[in-house]
């Protein structure tokens, strides 16, 4: 059998991610397959999954529960007409992709797929009576639910920035409004300004975020604003792909010498960011404080609300599952995905939410029609630009142990070559393959 270098595992790894997802290795004992009662309100929940949060993880759900079974009535409960990916975002932010293209209707699900979509929110969830009840007053019963309720924050973790100071000074990490107010600032920047980007401490959305960030305010600065300064006040001493992306800064923004755009500041070194003042523009780290033109503290986070109020949450702020099914541990019947989720060796990130939510629908399916559920693999697969032409990435295949632990297998994935040196076709290459990764995940999720 031929063995896939990386550049071809990296290609089709999408593709290869949904084939693990649907497909199985050994069978499994059912989970809390117990049948409804036959009183009315449970009959109402018969052959129905509701899904609440229409990102990443819900919408992927949706749409491979009715591929996989259309007998099932899906409802997908997400407030907003359409949904924009944070990932990507940081690439309108240098200027390389035009902020309609994050955004994604909810059209094909509702008319290929079948999936009933209700724009509204959840306010609370009956586990007993499988229901969920929104904003507007309905009642939706559910034989099995599903939340994929993304992120909050962890707001005044740093004092003084709170979600009302958020508004004026932009976290971005839920693209939106907010990206927008981040490019608008950049723009305005005086051209010898200062950056500071604060990276929260660990778990958090998408680990190499806020420094493909830097990457891309760097790449604008330097065609607009070069005589800027990006600082990184970050609360840890690592990140993902640190290696790789402190050498694409060596050779892009003349990191590490006297003249560099970008110099980052771990928490050994007392960046760690512990107050902000925004009247005066100023940021309080272990080492002192710092006045910038442009702040994007990005907060520490956790589950999405409505898993806090539901009690699915431990007291990590994250929501514990079964990682055979997706089911909570805590509520029988529900099952949390994506961002929310303590997924073991999965990252938070786009990707492991298309792949979790997959085989969560593919185990939903087999639980509401009493079959086994069949062992899961999973695939993530993580690109980031640092310049345009310039990308680096990070793959992985992930399986489960008999005590439930995902892990990381050895060998079956790997990151971009570290040598710069006669490899410059390969970054250009991983930067095409960023672009083209994303149209496919986007259209792998919505279409």
């Amino acid at each position: 059998m031929r063995i896939l270098n990386r550049r071809e595992f990296l290609k089709y790894s999408l593709t290869a991610g949904a084939a693990m997802a649907l497909s199985a290795c050994e069978n499994m004992p059912e989970q809390s397959n117990q049948p409804l009662s036959q009183n009315t309100e449970h009959a109402k929940g018969r052959r129905k999954v509701v899904i609440i949060g229409g990102g990443v993880g819900g919408a992927t759900a949706a749409k491979y529960i009715r591929k996989a079974d259309a007998r099932i009535e899906v409802t997908l409960i997400e407030p907003k007409i359409s949904y924009t990916t944070c990932f990507g975002s940081n690439w309108v932010v240098a200027g390389i992709k035009d902020f309609a293209g994050l955004e994604h209707s909810y059209q094909d699900l509702r008319e290929k797929y079948g999936v009933k979509i209700l724009h509204d929110s959840v306010t609370q969830i009956d586990p007993d009576k499988r229901k969920v009840i929104t904003q507007d007053g309905r009642n939706l019963y559910f034989e099995r639910l599903i939340v994929s309720p993304g992120i909050d924050f962890h707001w005044n973790e740093i004092v003084g920035y709170t979600e009302e100071v958020s508004y004026e000074f932009p976290h971005a990490w839920q693209a939106g409004e907010q990206t927008k107010l981040l490019i608008r600032q950049l723009h305005a920047m005086r051209n010898g300004g200062t950056v500071i980007i604060a990276p929260p401490r660990d778990p958090f959305r998408c680990p190499p975020g806020p420094y493909e960030r830097a990457s891309m305010i760097a790449h604008y600065l330097k065609q607009h604003k070069p005589r800027s300064k990006i600082l990184i006040l970050d609360a840890k001493d690592s990140f993902s792909k640190r290696t790789l992306f402190l050498q694409g800064w060596e050779k892009t923004y003349g990191y590490g010498t006297d003249h560099a755009m970008i110099e980052w500041i771990p928490a050994a070194q007392d960046g760690r960011v512990l107050q902000f003042d925004p009247i005066n523009k100023t940021v309080y780290a272990e080492f002192g404080k710092q006045k910038a033109d442009v702040i994007n503290i990005i907060p520490a986070q956790k589950a999405g609300q409505i898993a806090h109020s539901a009690g699915l949450t431990d007291e990590t702020g994250w929501c514990p599952v079964h990682h055979r099914t997706w089911e909570s541990s805590k509520i029988p019947h529900v099952h949390v995905i994506g961002d929310a989720s303590i997924a073991g060796g999965l990252p938070k990130s786009g990707y492991a939410a298309n792949s979790e939510a997959k085989v969560c629908a593919l185990a939903v399916v087999a639980l509401m029609n009493g079959q086994q559920v069949r062992v899961p693999s999973w695939i993530n697969t993580c690109y980031s630009l640092v310049t345009p032409l310039y990308g680096i990435s990070v793959a992985m295949v992930y399986k489960v142990n008999e005590k439930d632990e995902i892990y990381a297998v050895d060998g079956a994935g790997g990151v971009s070559q570290s040598d710069y040196d006669g490899v410059a076709g390969n970054k250009l290459a991983e930067a095409i393959y960023a672009k083209n990764w994303y149209e496919n995940i986007t259209a792998d999720i919505f279409h």
